[in-house]
């Protein structure tokens, strides 16, 4: 036997072996299942008594060939094998109401055992197992010759001799077939077939009802995976649009707000102001043709005439932002009137992008939180690498100036969405009031696939106000 052929007698019967161990769940057994069958499995016991010899054995065996159908829900596989273990070591005491709970036992197994699987296997071995055991097994059933005499010997009829050329007395039992001969000691042959044959239908049944069933699963828990991945979805671009909206939106009002206050004292501030809220606008409009883009299946390209007759496609294409646009990040807030102070330690060059842009996202939603819930107050940004770690802080002072126009009110999802994003990369985030006064976010995201090279210590670089 070659390697390539052990491998595969391996590989299907580690199939095998799977299929027959796995469970599948089961609805619990009502009482009134429970009652039938008790009912049924007295039904077959007194039916057995009518059949056996009437001798302690006999008596035995019909008990323990009936008992295992009362529990035939509540252990159907066990109650499946049991039967089949007490049938084999009783054959001679065997009647046809035996094959009956066999065949019952069997049936239950398949449909209501939690190990569907292992039933399934042993309906085939099983049925071999009876017809090879009761091929040459004699029967012994009592009062089953009723009919005309046997040209050799002498026939029973209701359990006497009855002398060839009498006359045969009735049943002495209402309900016996009369008219039907069968040969006393003759072996369980066609039963035992009839039992292979029923196992092989059961099996068949059983094995087109798990397919059905494993396909109604398959479908059932696609649905369910289909409806989580549209809620993670709606989750995510529900966050990518908070950090790309509010942001931008809420350093446009703090800017609008400015303008009209200088308004009618100075036109010349007032128009700067406008001019970066028109800028801002333009960002978030930016930013969002992007998102958008990214998630249509089909983004749509409106041509729009560049220089030259060239298609302005620029800003579709454009990438993710990353602490690259930090500075100028930083300059955006600082010219919407909040003082902020960058400082950039051993800050890698090449970050992975995920890292880099989660960076870039704790960095903007703390500045817009800054902006929307203390007003105008000294920020610092600082950014480090430590052991392997991207370390990001921003600290304010609490809120020394009035913020310009109410404060806005904010949804409560930007620190939670930050929080999935550091957790993404096996970082933590954390938010709460600075030791000296203010408030900090804090951001520890391991970024130990960087390239070894290091950008230079940049100190403490004062953006201007």
């Amino acid at each position: 036997m070659t390697e390539v052929t052990i491998g595969t007698v391996r590989g299907r019967l580690r199939t095998a072996l799977a299929f027959a161990t796995a469970a599948e769940p089961r609805a619990p057994v009502s009482r009134r299942a429970l009652r039938n069958d008790v009912i049924f499995g007295a039904v077959l016991l007194i039916a057995s008594y009518w059949s056996v010899r009437f001798d302690f054995i006999g008596d035995v065996t019909a008990v323990l060939t009936c008992a295992p159908v009362a529990a035939r829900r509540l252990f159907p596989l066990s109650a499946f094998l049991i039967e089949l273990a007490i049938v084999l070591a009783i054959k001679d005491y065997a009647t046809y109401f035996t094959f009956i709970a066999l065949v019952t036992s069997a049936y239950s197994a398949v449909l209501y055992s939690k190990y569907r699987g292992a039933a399934l296997l042993s309906m085939a071995p099983a049925g071999l197992l009876v017809a090879a055991m009761f091929w040459n097994s004699p029967s012994h059933v009592r009062n089953i010759v009723i009919g005309p005499t046997s040209a050799v010997g002498h026939a029973v009829a209701g359990g006497r001799t009855v002398v060839p050329g009498t006359a045969i007395p009735p049943p002495a039992f209402p309900g016996r077939l009369a008219g039907l001969t069968f040969e006393p000691g003759s072996p369980w042959r066609l039963t035992g077939i009839l039992v292979l044959v029923s196992f092989a239908s059961i099996a068949a049944v059983g094995a087109a009802v798990y397919t059905a069933d494993r396909m109604r699963r398959l479908k059932a828990e696609h649905e369910t995976a289909t409806v989580r991945a549209v809620e993670l979805e709606r989750a995510r671009i529900a966050s990518e649009l908070h950090d790309v909206v509010t942001h931008n939106v809420s350093v446009m009002i703090v800017q609008a707000g400015a303008a009209r206050q200088v308004l009618a004292s100075s036109p010349a501030a007032a128009r700067e102001a406008l001019l970066a809220v028109e800028s801002s606008g333009r960002l978030a409009m930016t930013e969002l043709r992007h998102l958008l883009g990214l998630l249509s299946p089909v983004p749509e390209r409106v041509p729009s005439a560049g220089p030259g007759g060239a298609s302005g496609h620029v800003d579709d294409l454009r990438p993710q932002p990353g602490l690259g646009q930090i500075e100028a990040l930083i300059g955006r807030v600082n010219a919407a009137g909040l003082p902020v102070e960058l400082d950039l330690g051993s800050v890698p060059e090449d970050l992975p992008p995920g890292v880099d842009l989660t960076a870039y996202r704790i960095i903007q939603e703390a500045l817009t939180n800054v902006i929307k819930h203390a007003g105008k107050p000294r920020t610092g940004v600082r950014l480090d690498y430590r052991d392997g770690d991207l370390i990001v802080e921003v600290t304010d002072a609490g809120r020394p100036m009035p913020a310009v126009g109410p404060i806005v009110p904010g949804g409560g999802r930007g620190l939670l969405g930050l929080r999935e994003r550091a957790a993404l990369y096996g970082g933590e985030l954390t938010a709460g009031p600075a030791p000296g006064g203010g408030w900090q976010v804090r951001a520890r995201i391991p970024a130990d696939q960087v390239a070894a090279s290091l950008a230079p210590a940049g100190g403490l670089a004062a953006v201007p106000r």
